[in-house]
């Protein structure tokens, strides 16, 4: 079901199912990114006995833009939706660039995350020894509309099992990469993010007092594979694991694998 509600000053929209501990699910920030991406993983919690929610962020889908476009007013952000909804506590996923938004959540608020779930976050892989940095993607660095089929080339990129791009899934992914969307990208792009004092977000992921597991695509970009080998060698106690034919897109392309997974990491 879709539902609205003011966070902030802004209206955001999100997708709502089921009842029971509140898993709240934050996806992505490549363009055209919004809660859609979860949408077929609300009913397999729903009958698991969660209360499944994903959320539009700030700037992105069919939510309001704030002013502060950088990813730490998303970060902000996340303990007000929680307290909006009436999510005291919740488990809390996060898909890429939102996986650092959970974990920073869960070790800013711990008494208000249940669980952690990360779904292929290459930011939390950032500065691993051994590792230079990762080549900015020219995928998405142009200020001209996206066409249809640059949104299908940015989808396939992020997918192995490119036959789930459906017309249906693409037209909707599109209409969400292009008018406000693409402004508030184009924003987020220029925006300086405060500087990060102290251990960068990998060398905190073992201070993380709720439970946590960390799902990647083993053919997912930027030598995700290599860089989580790295980071299970560093922190042998880290529950991680690698899902083999997926890539970017993980709870897509590994879907009945994601769900008995997630589930079953949630249920315990």
């Amino acid at each position: 079901m879709e539902r609205e509600v003011t966070v902030d000053g802004l209206k955001i929209r999100y997708l709502e199912e089921g009842k029971g501990t509140p898993v709240i699910m934050l996806h992505g920030a490549s363009l055209g990114s919004s809660a859609d991406v979860f949408e077929r993983h609300l009913g397999p919690l729903a009958d698991a006995g969660f209360r499944a929610v994903a959320y539009d962020q700030p700037g992105f889908g069919l939510s309001d833009a704030a002013e502060d476009y950088t990813l730490a007013y998303r970060t902000r952000f996340l303990p007000q939706f929680m307290s909006a909804i009436d999510a005291d506590e919740a488990a809390l996923v996060g898909h890429s660039q939102a996986g650092g938004i959970v974990v920073e959540t869960a070790l800013d608020h711990p008494d208000r995350v249940a669980k952690v779930l990360v779904i292929c976050s290459g930011s939390l892989l950032q500065g691993l020894p051994g590792f230079a940095p990762p080549a900015h993607s020219s995928s998405e660095s142009t200020d001209a509309p996206p066409t249809l089929e640059d949104s299908r080339k940015l989808l396939e990129s992020n997918l192995y099992h490119k036959d789930l791009i459906t017309p249906e899934v693409l037209e909707k992914r599109h209409s969400m990469s292009v008018g406000r969307n693409l402004e508030t990208f184009l924003e987020r792009q220029r925006v300086v993010e405060p500087k990060r004092e102290g251990p960068r977000l990998w060398e905190r992921l073992m201070e993380v007092k709720p439970p946590m597991l960390l799902l990647y695509g083993k053919q997912d970009r930027n030598q995700a594979a290599e860089k989580c080998a790295k980071l299970k060698e560093l922190m042998p106690d880290l529950r991680l694991e690698i899902i083999d034919k997926a890539c970017h897109m993980l709870m897509w392309d590994a879907g009945e694998v994601y769900d008995r997974k997630s589930i079953d990491f949630l249920q315990e």
